[in-house]
């Protein structure tokens, strides 16, 4: 389980919020989050996969030159894992950092919960 909260992680950050294909998005949704999967982040809470698609396609529109750099080493526990990371242009400094932790059932993440070090402006 260790190793497949290591991988949800990771693959969250590059695959759904990282990613600016619609379709490509929506197939990593599919696989990495459960149906009924909960995203908690500071604009409110959104459930399922259709809302979260629809968050995670909304953010990237508003930077779809960003990218996501995990910042140092995920970590698992149980069935809970955590992954700080920074956001901003394609080799530059990032303009915001945060922290997400999911909570993952049957292999999938059941909850994400985003925490912002600093939001932009």
């Amino acid at each position: 389980m260790t190793d497949r909260i290591h991988e949800l992680l990771h693959r969250n950050l590059q695959e759904v919020f990282g990613e600016a294909d619609a379709a490509r998005r929506r197939a990593a949704i599919e696989e990495l989050y459960t149906e009924d999967c909960i995203l908690y982040v500071p604009p409110g809470t959104f459930v399922g996969r259709e809302a979260l698609d629809k968050f995670a396609g909304d953010l990237r529109a508003t930077h779809p030159h960003f990218a996501y750099v995990p910042h140092g080493e995920s970590q698992a526990l149980h069935n809970a894992g955590r992954l700080a990371w920074g956001s901003g242009p394609r080799g530059g400094a990032p303009d915001y950092t945060g922290l997400d932790v999911i909570i993952v059932h049957d292999g999938k993440i059941a909850a994400l919960y985003v925490f912002l070090d600093s939001i932009p402006s």
